[in-house]
């Protein structure tokens, strides 16, 4: 009888390692998919930052970096896409536009990266609705830190050129984001 019960205990020892460990796993899993997520967003940062788009109009980008936020909020929830976009944020505003540079973007990140976390939890809209929403809500927020910073609302009037762009390439991020989620492993969640 106490054989028994003693090879029970150790069979429920072993299990319990055995969670934990798979749990360990998963953790780290997602931790390394977060810290190559996180790389990859600031690589299209610099890609942008190099190469701007042949548009006259100033402030329109693509926004590759939103790509990789998009996917992080569908694929590893909103607390790994917000600290993917700050630390994403920080280093390129430190390494690229400088401190007035990372306080338009953390703008117009944050306030995109809440709206979209917030549409995608309807499951009423597909990536690429998100991702419009993302994209025109990204230029609301920056405009807005500008009508702030230099104490004028008529900034605003520009809102119709950001809504145009911020739809034209929440579109095309979509669209890629969209087929790039479909070839991703499963268990990246």
């Amino acid at each position: 009888m106490a054989a028994e019960s003693q090879e029970q205990e150790v069979m429920q020892m072993s299990s319990q390692a055995d969670t934990r460990g798979r749990r360990t796993s998963r953790n780290t899993r997602r931790l390394a998919f977060g810290a190559m997520f996180t790389a990859l967003a600031l690589i299209f940062s610099y890609v942008e930052f190099l190469i701007p788009l042949p548009v006259p109009v100033p402030g329109i980008k693509l926004g590759l970096a939103n790509l990789v936020i998009i996917i992080a909020i569908y694929r590893m929830g909103f607390k790994y896409a917000f600290t993917i976009n700050c630390v994403r944020i920080v280093a390129s505003g430190l390494l690229f536009s400088g401190v007035f540079g990372m306080l338009y973007s953390f703008a117009g990140g944050i306030l995109s990266l809440l709206v979209m976390y917030g549409l995608y939890r309807t499951k009423l809209f597909s990536m690429v609705g998100v991702s419009m929403a993302g994209g025109v809500i990204h230029n609301l927020g920056q405009l807005i830190t500008a009508c702030l910073m230099v104490s004028s609302i008529r900034l605003m009037s520009y809102f119709a050129v950001l809504l145009f762009s911020g739809l034209i390439s929440g579109i095309l991020i979509g669209i890629l984001a969209y087929h790039i989620e479909k070839r991703l492993p499963s268990d990246i969640r």
